[in-house]
């Protein structure tokens, strides 16, 4: 059963990069809410500490900072959300480099001896601060308003030559999530020119630019058929959609209700600018994006 909290308990906000953090302080902040941030050294913005009553500096492999601060001030549930430095995390001295505290190394040699995966390891943690009674809610409950709309979302149409790229391009990024693949993929003509792999949308659409330079490609983003709101959330932004137009690409299809759209009016408002077809689209076996605690 959900817990239920009062209004006036604070929330936890523990924040790696990217302008995703804010969305949700904001969406705290708009409640008259108490915000604690634990900010994940060397990934979260110092400017969060503006909008934090109180705001505390923490090492990624330091969950139990994490947790001594979060009890602290009360804190019942938080959000983990933002961005973190992969090519660190799986550096061959990742243990070492961050010097863990006594929970990561529970966690890390304990709990997660057979499957050290990222999903497995937010699982372990979510598990470790539900352990000192703090519940890890979904990212987005707090920023429900940025969650992509079903349906043509800009005002510019879906070019004619895109349409069929949009129906095959859907079933094939939901084949791909299906076997945690990649959850985007670039097609133009029914022809496959990109899938997403470990590194990432932006440099994915920076792929498909250089394989297809006469353009006019779509790109399909979906969530996974399981996605985890707590923890990885389907994301694009205004840099997303810039990178978009330098690779020529023509609509971008996302997910409705599972996917956020960063600062929703300003981004489409630019797609509209650079004549990107912007949908969104929702998968019929989806559940919406899970906001209870």
């Amino acid at each position: 059963m959900a817990r239920k909290y009062d209004k006036r308990q604070p929330v936890g906000l523990i924040a790696g990069s990217g302008r995703l953090p804010f969305l949700v302080a904001q969406g705290v902040k708009k409640l008259g809410r108490p915000l604690i941030v634990v900010g994940l050294a060397g990934n979260a913005s110092p400017r969060l500490k503006d909008m934090a009553d109180e705001f505390v500096w923490a090492g990624i492999t330091r969950p139990g900072k994490w947790i001594s601060s979060l009890r602290r001030h009360g804190v019942h549930e938080t959000v983990m959300i933002g961005g973190v430095k992969k090519k660190h995390i799986y550096s061959p001295l990742r243990v070492l480099r961050y010097i863990p505290d006594l929970r990561a190394v529970r966690i890390w040699y304990f709990r997660l001896r057979k499957d050290k995966r990222d999903n497995a390891v937010l699982l372990a943690v979510a598990d470790e601060l539900r352990s000192e009674g703090i519940e890890l809610v979904s990212s987005v409950k707090y920023c429900t308003e940025h969650l992509a709309d079903e349906g043509l979302l800009t005002a510019t149409p879906v070019p004619r030559a895109a349409e069929a790229d949009v129906e095959f391009g859907w079933r094939i990024a939901r084949a791909s999530a299906d076997l945690d693949i990649g959850q985007s993929i670039a097609v133009k003509e029914r022809d496959i020119i990109a899938v997403e792999a470990m590194e990432g949308t932006d440099a994915m659409v920076r792929r498909a630019g250089r394989v297809c330079r006469v353009g006019g490609w779509t790109m399909v983003k979906v969530a996974r058929p399981k996605q985890d709101m707590r923890f990885d959330v389907p994301t694009v932004g205004p840099s997303t959609i810039r990178n978009l137009k330098d690779a020529k690409c023509i609509c971008l299809v996302v997910e409705a209700g599972r996917t956020l759209i960063v600062d929703k009016p300003a981004t489409l408002e630019l797609a509209d600018s650079l004549k990107i077809a912007v949908v969104g689209r929702r998968a019929e076996d989806a559940p919406e994006a899970g906001l209870s605690d």
